[in-house]
């Protein structure tokens, strides 16, 4: 396993981390258990979760990804041997069942902290992250901004005020964005610098060969402000498997859970063909070549890999010894320029 370091720590994590938003809907307890006992004995050391997991969110089994965590932590002992992440939703998602307000308000944030803390069975949460914006933004398969949300209002200091405060009371070790944008992200870097408050050391986006949006504008930020992406999504839902090429499998999770469709017009299922193709000339799998991608990436700080069975998940932390030649690289970016980002 290879390992780098969470921005501006020196908290060591695995350039793979273990998503688990499957936990508690397609995955039960005993396999969450089983996944987190392999991902852990082949060097994974970064977990990720959220308060709303699993997906797909509904009110019944809202917070089991995050109570499966905690019991096998609490069975194994193994808080000290990995660095834990979790996420705050926001608002304008149909979620009141989580809280009525979803604001991030300090007394929101506290309770959220607090509630994930239970359920994790934790004294301290290593990366505490804020799922999606707070202001009415376009994300989740929605590409640019295309109005702006005048209700909304600048809550950028007060916010990173709150975390200060939870990061001083040893709750929280360090901060990050999810599903943001670069304007908000320059923000939170202003107000941090201007008034010694917290920085953000990561942002945790979609990016994968189907999705580079990450390049437009956020690369840069997060290569001259040292914020490390957390790129999730690197297989598009398991499209990039390959697995889906002809047709929607219907126990994958885009047939069990039809909401999920980002990945799945015929521009990205054109491209993934090409990426397929690209790889078996490769003799690599197209699993294979789109987290190695991934991976090579200068901006990644960790991919983001889920899985339902061990299988899946063996083969994607496999992928992460794979180095991409030049060659391929600049035969990816050829598919890249002819079918550009078919999936956001």
């Amino acid at each position: 396993m290879k390992y780098t370091t969470l921005p501006n720590t020196n908290i060591q994590i695995s350039k793979i981390c273990l998503g688990t938003m499957t936990f508690g809907e397609q995955n039960s307890e005993s396999e969450a258990h089983s996944q987190l006992d392999f991902a852990v004995d082949k060097g994974i050391n970064f977990i990720d979760t959220a308060e709303m997991y699993p997906i797909a969110a509904r009110k019944e089994t809202l917070g089991k990804t995050e109570i499966f965590i905690g019991n096998w932590i609490k069975k194994t002992g193994n808080r000290d041997k990995i660095v834990l992440a979790t996420k705050i939703a926001g608002p304008n998602r149909g979620m009141q069942y989580i809280r009525e307000d979803l604001s991030f308000s300090k007394k929101n944030i506290i309770e959220a902290v607090e509630k994930s803390l239970k359920n994790l069975q934790t004294d301290y949460i290593d990366l505490y992250q804020m799922h999606w914006p707070e202001r009415i933004m376009n994300m989740f398969g929605e590409r640019g901004i295309s109005k702006i949300d005048n209700n909304w209002q600048d809550s950028f200091h007060d916010i990173l005020t709150t975390f200060d405060g939870l990061i001083k009371a040893g709750k929280i070790k360090n901060i990050g964005v999810s599903n943001e944008a670069p304007w908000a992200v320059m923000r939170y870097l202003q107000e941090s610098e201007k008034y010694n408050l917290p920085k953000i050391a990561t942002i945790q986006n979609p990016y994968s060969l189907l999705n580079r949006l990450f390049e437009v504008g956020l690369s840069e930020i997060s290569m001259r402000e040292n914020v490390g992406l957390l790129a999730y999504s690197p297989l598009g839902f398991g499209i990039l498997s390959g697995k889906h090429l002809s047709g929607i499998d219907a126990n994958s999770r885009i047939g069990l859970f039809p909401q999920f469709v980002r990945y799945t017009n015929p521009n990205a299922l054109k491209a993934t063909k090409l990426y397929y193709d690209l790889a078996q000339q490769n003799g690599l799998t197209l699993t294979q070549m789109a987290i190695a991608f991934v991976n090579q990436q200068q901006f990644l700080t960790s991919t983001i890999i889920g899985a339902t069975t061990l299988s899946q998940l063996e083969e994607n932390i496999n992928a992460h010894s794979v180095v991409l030649s030049d060659e391929i690289i600049s035969e990816i970016n050829k598919i890249q320029e002819l079918i550009p980002n078919p999936a956001p």
